[in-house]
């Protein structure tokens, strides 16, 4: 029996964050320079979010550049802006014709204005489809999105449109880039590395973490129905004891 068929369709995750690492060590470990592994990375990505849409998660979203990312060498970066692109405007009818929306979270405007006019475009031309929403962290970091949310609330406050004793965790939830969406309950992280990494830290607060030594570029749906079949046998307290569950 394969992990799909092992699968509580009544307990799915609404919402898995994917920190998709590996691309270059699985590039090295071929041969080949590290932008190869970043392309071979991207069949990844096709496959888990068909996969997710497959089975009825709604929202998935990957860890696909960070804010740290952009201290890696000029020449990796341009290569992955670069691959950024040509998958945005590859893939576009293919999310259409999955029903599938796309959506960006991050400093996107600190990428390259290709980048940004690419990305809106696909955003636009998909936000109507209600399947699944794939989300992009591009240039993102938790610090950064933090930091954010808290000088609007300050903002808020010296504008006198609210009160600094009205904030509270529901209102600093809402200034986030991810204020739309549930938190998500799965989070998986590929290549053998158990940390987080600056990513989503306010909306992980009580996420099930999974860690695989599998390198992102071979990792699949089968990978992915692994994990979810993982995280439907633990237990989901929330502070409470076990008897209180039942």
């Amino acid at each position: 029996m394969g992990f799909k068929e092992q699968l509580d369709i009544n307990k799915l995750p609404q919402h898995i964050a994917v920190i998709m690492d590996g691309n270059g060590r699985w590039a090295k470990s071929q041969g080949k320079i590290r932008h190869f592994g970043h392309e071979s990375g991207v069949l990844s990505v096709k496959d888990i979010v068909e996969g997710c849409a497959d089975i009825g998660i709604k929202y998935l979203t990957v860890y696909a550049f960070s804010t740290e990312n952009w201290n890696r060498p000029a020449e990796e970066v341009d290569a992955l802006m670069e691959l950024l692109i040509s998958t945005i405007n590859q893939e576009t009818a293919t999310l259409t014709k999955n029903n599938i929306r796309l959506n960006a979270i991050g400093d996107i405007a600190s990428l390259p204005q290709k980048c940004i006019d690419d990305l809106k475009s696909a955003m636009e031309k998909t936000a109507d489809n209600t399947r699944c929403t794939l989300t992009l962290a591009l240039s993102y970091s938790s610090k950064w999105e933090l930091v954010t949310a808290a000088k609007k609330l300050a903002q808020q406050v010296m504008d006198q449109k609210i009160k600094i004793e009205e904030i509270d965790e529901k209102s600093f939830a809402a200034q986030l880039t991810t204020f739309d969406m549930p938190e998500p309950e799965l989070m998986i992280r590929t290549s053998g590395e158990h940390r987080i990494s600056n990513f989503l830290l306010w909306q992980m607060a009580y996420t099930e973490l999974y860690f695989t030594d599998t390198l992102w570029p071979d990792f699949r749906r089968e990978d992915l129905f692994e994990a979810i079949v993982d995280y439907q046998k633990r237990e989901r307290r929330f502070g409470k004891i076990s008897e209180q569950l039942n």
